[in-house]
């Protein structure tokens, strides 16, 4: 069922889409793409929510995505598609599926595109000023556009030494929170005099804060809509996988840690910059300045990997006719362009909403993104369940195997569905889990009946 979609990737449009990426390309682009704007402005936001429980709920969120991207690293190490999830849910659950998670994760990546835009403006901003917010997100728009519309031939290479920026930042950051809870500093260390009370918004902070939490853990998927453009895409996404899903949960939950330990829950530097905000607690306020320029830098990189991720998403469906047939086109050099351009489209969008409504814009990205990666990731889960139960019943050979199948399988699925009904029963975020379920079964119902007109028409 995989091997037409195949022939047609290589077909498509004037050029295709070209292999090249290696599978240390693949882990700092995951890398990358997950460390971003969840991270360095979300967790704050997230502790604020939560007080000191945000711990909790990052080391949950974690383990979950660890088994969710175990089982994705399954059905993609069998069947690479630049479609990834949407191909693969589309397999297990039909068209209309397919259709849903495809349309919905190109969705939920245009938004992340934005709030990584808006968060290195607001963060650039802050470090020299000279355009305001909206004005360097106009900038950074325009030359990441421009980036990804001139060829990918090197861009595995150029995000592989961004994203070790970011990791190199990551450690140096746990180091010196480490040494200044220690005592290591000049600074007298704050011990847990500012862990405070462990739930100071109760349960309903928590679940407002999984929501965020979940969104910086998004993007890390995006490795298996590479694994198409890989050389050797089964085993570069086993090893790849393997690799990542532990250093991405060490990286947060130790972030977080040091942060809530370092900053009270009520200090203002949680919304504005954690990380910079622990620097300057620390007594190195001149390391502070110039890890918020890293930050920025960090932000962008992201940024990039997720326009990268959003328009592969859209052009293998264009590819599966669930998409116009120009987003499936590419240029000479492999790029495809339609697919591009759409993905930027709403960033540039917020441009003049940041400029309006300011930092609110962000703000209500980063809890909107996270329901939607509650979706996907149940979706995942799904397909996992059924394309595993179907391969063992047909003898198919896996590269890579889910850990516990179907104990873990089932059990993922059931802290998800967990997450999704305590967010229900919670005031501040029911509307967003709602209106994203909405979303959902309508895309659904939509890709269903464009499935079924496709299959009755005689030149489908």
């Amino acid at each position: 069922m995989a091997e037409p979609e195949r022939d047609h990737i290589t077909a498509a449009g004037d050029g295709r889409l070209k292999t090249g990426l290696r599978t240390r390309h693949l882990v700092m682009m995951s890398l990358g793409s997950a460390i971003g704007a969840g991270l360095f402005v979300g967790s704050g936001e997230g502790i604020a929510l939560a007080g000191p429980a945000a711990l909790v709920a990052y080391a949950i969120i974690g383990l979950i995505i660890v088994s969710v991207m175990r089982m994705l690293g399954e059905l993609a190490a069998a069947d690479p598609n630049p479609g990834a999830f949407s191909y693969y849910v589309g397999k297990a659950l039909g068209p209309g599926a397919g259709f849903m998670m495809g349309w919905l994760w190109w969705i939920q990546m245009t938004l992340v595109v934005s709030a990584e835009a808006l968060a290195a403006a607001e963060g650039l901003n802050g470090l020299v000023g000279v355009l305001p917010s909206w004005g360097w997100a106009l900038v950074f728009m325009v030359v990441f556009t421009a980036l990804n519309l001139t060829g990918a031939a090197n861009f595995g290479e150029l995000e592989f030494w961004l994203a070790l920026i970011k990791v190199t930042f990551i450690v140096v950051f746990l180091a010196i929170g480490a040494a200044y809870l220690f005592g290591w500093t000049s600074e007298p260390s704050p011990g847990i005099d500012n862990v405070g009370e462990f739930l100071p918004n109760g349960l309903g902070g928590v679940t407002a804060a999984l929501l965020v939490i979940a969104f910086a853990f998004g993007g890390i998927e995006i490795i298996a809509v590479a694994a198409a453009e890989t050389d050797d895409p089964g085993p570069s996404v086993t090893k790849a996988i393997r690799t990542i899903v532990w250093r991405i949960l060490l990286f947060y939950v130790g972030s977080v840690l040091i942060i809530i330990l370092v900053l009270p829950a009520t200090d203002d530097r949680l919304q504005s910059g954690p990380f910079v905000g622990v620097l300057e607690q620390a007594g190195l306020p001149a390391v502070a300045t110039t890890m918020g320029a890293i930050i920025v830098v960090a932000l962008l990189s992201s940024m990039n990997v997720n326009l990268y991720g959003a328009s592969r998403m859209l052009f293998s469906l264009g590819l599966r006719r669930m998409a116009p047939s120009e987003t499936a086109t590419t240029s000479t050099r492999g790029v495809p362009i339609i697919a591009v351009l759409a993905s930027v489209v709403v960033g540039f969008a917020m441009v003049p909403a940041n400029y309006v409504w300011g930092e609110q814009v962000l703000d209500k990205l980063l809890a909107l993104v996270g329901s939607t990666l509650l979706v996907t990731w149940l979706a995942i889960t799904a397909a996992q369940i059924v394309l595993r139960r179907r391969a063992d019943r047909e003898g198919v050979h896996l590269p890579m195997r889910m850990w516990l199948y179907p104990y873990l399988s089932w059990a993922t699925m059931l802290a998800l569905a967990v997450i999704v009904l305590l967010g229900l029963w919670t005031d501040s975020v029911r509307g967003q889990i709602a209106s994203t379920a909405l979303l959902a079964f309508v895309l659904w119902g939509v890709g269903t009946i464009i499935a079924r007109r496709r299959s009755a028409s005689p030149n489908s």
